[in-house]
């Protein structure tokens, strides 16, 4: 099984923290990257529908939303939605096309 796949796998599982409608949403304070750039404290927002998630980096809003099947968009303000691919790096951060994630991530 790919790297990417897993990832998939995982943060399919892990959106999906709750069935509970009182816990509308699950946050992560994490560390993220905007390439090239520093890491910096940031927070991950899950929703409750397990196939969106947004991470709250500075000033920046940045949407995901999975299909389901394996695909996985993204959406950073003033920008349109766009495709973008998974990764786990050397490092142990997860990547989205050079936005990164590292910490206690609730995907693995």
């Amino acid at each position: 099984m790919t790297g990417i796949r897993r990832a998939c796998i995982a943060l399919l599982g892990v959106l999906s923290l709750s069935a509970n409608p009182a816990q509308a949403q699950s946050m992560a304070d994490l560390r993220c990257r905007l390439t090239p750039g520093d890491w910096q404290r940031c927070r991950m927002v899950l929703a409750t529908n397990g196939l969106a998630w947004t991470l709250l980096i500075g000033p920046q809003t940045i949407e995901f939303r999975h299909d389901g099947h394996g695909q996985i968009t993204m959406r950073r303000t003033p920008d349109g939605w766009r495709a973008v691919e998974a990764r786990w790096s050397a490092d142990a951060s997860l990547c989205w096309d050079g936005i990164c994630a590292r910490g206690p991530i609730p995907l693995d």
